[in-house]
């Protein structure tokens, strides 16, 4: 009998260099993204209003990036580098946290960092899909989640390492701490710029526009209402910056909190590949509406929380929404649009998310600590906010999108 070939190895080459560029930059950002909110508010003294803004700043730039850098792939019939670009940008800017020393320093390099993920991820996840059948998409996007997530895990680490060695006990980040880690950051995201430039391949394109097209017209219906639904439930997906300041705000110091990000991390890492897999048999739409569902459920147990373990317990269940909702959404975009309107498609709906960011996350300040005389409505009020939200969002999908084969 002849042997049977696994679906990982018959996986193309692209998807298995951009999993490792992504492992290595997770690596590098998830060493600094989960210290940043507790940077401003330690050591800076920045208000919940001021982390909700840079966030929302930051994401807004990448989404602008993220419609042109799609569009401009597609009409290039080109990924590879502007996908280089994209990471190269964000190596440069990391290391200038190193020097911050006011909000706005940091929101500057958020906004450069933001604006070459902005400039990547469209003809990232239009290279992983122009090579890949429709049949083993979730599979793509699942392992490349799961290498995504895998180097998450190691960055907090290695951050975790960084904060037990020089403050083990200590409830608020140091400067001297931060700084650190800004340093060991530099090291793999410098690998995997080197990583996707040497090991990607450029890949075809077929029928390349002749300019860029930023219209949804032409575009499936189901993949306009998709885009709707989403928008509506990312309204009430704020950053999780504000998870990280809830759970020090219940009791956690800076290395719990950092330690709850790793079982998050190793519960989205450990699911992404099967829960991609699974949604090859049984569709993706199924998978999306039950992650969004555990979103809601889990945010109303951020809000009801009354200490720090059970905000780490729920941020270990917050990671199978991930697993279920993140690379598998991808995949649904590639079975909804034709190939040569994918990296259109990626920026279009990679902004969506993006742009709805910002008033997520500014939402999300207000309603905790308000602002001017106004002091808000507490801690648990975004939360609250965005359960509701994420439950509307998900009988909305159920009820407005059917899935791909119902055609």
């Amino acid at each position: 009998m002849p042997e049977t070939k696994s679906p990982l190895r018959s996986l193309p080459r692209n998807v298995w260099i951009v999993t490792a560029t992504s492992f290595l930059t997770d690596i590098s950002s998830e060493m600094l993204s989960n210290l940043v909110p507790l940077f401003l508010a330690n050591v800076l003294g920045a208000s919940t209003a001021i982390v909700g803004l840079i966030e929302g700043l930051a994401e807004t730039t990448a989404s602008l990036m993220k419609i042109y850098s799609g569009a401009l792939s597609d009409r290039l019939g080109k990924r590879k580098w502007l996908t280089v670009l994209g990471y190269a940008l964000s190596t440069v800017a990391k290391p200038f946290l190193y020097f911050a020393n006011s909000w706005g320093w940091v929101l500057g390099v958020r906004f450069s960092d933001r604006l070459g993920k902005g400039i990547r991820t469209a003809p990232r996840d239009a290279l992983v899909a122009d090579g890949v059948q429709e049949k083993q998409r979730g599979l793509a996007f699942g392992l490349h989640r799961a290498g995504d997530t895998f180097g998450a895990f190691l960055g907090i680490g290695i951050a975790a390492l960084i904060v037990w060695l020089n403050q083990s006990q200590a409830l608020d980040l140091t400067r001297r701490t931060f700084q650190i880690a800004v340093l060991a950051s530099i090291i793999p995201a410098v690998l995997a710029v080197i990583v996707l430039a040497v090991g990607a391949r450029e890949a075809s394109v077929p029928n390349k526009s002749a300019v860029p097209v930023f219209s949804l017209k032409g575009m499936d219906k189901r993949f306009k209402l998709f885009l709707l639904v989403v928008i509506l439930f990312t309204l009430g997906n704020s950053s999780d910056a504000f998870i990280i300041l809830r759970a020090q705000e219940r009791g956690l110091n800076v290395l719990h909190v950092l330690l709850m990000m790793m079982t998050f991390t190793l519960v989205y890492s450990l699911l992404s590949a099967p829960l991609g897999i699974l949604s090859d048999r049984i569709g993706r739409r199924k998978l999306i509406i039950a992650g969004w569902l555990t979103y809601g459920l889990v945010y109303l147990g951020f809000a009801a929380s009354t200490s720090g373990w059970q905000i780490w317990a729920l941020f270990g269940l917050y990671g199978v929404y991930y697993a279920a909702t993140e690379g598998i959404a991808k995949a649904l975009v590639a079975d909804l649009v034709p190939p040569e309107r994918r990296g259109t498609a990626y920026g279009i709906y990679n902004a969506a998310i993006g742009l709805t960011v910002f008033p997520a996350s500014l939402i999300a300040g207000l309603l905790w600590q308000g602002a001017g005389s106004w002091h808000g409505l507490g801690p648990s009020a975004p939360f609250i906010f965005g359960a509701v939200l994420a439950l509307l969002a998900g009988l909305l999908f159920w009820r407005l999108v059917p899935a791909p084969d119902s055609r």
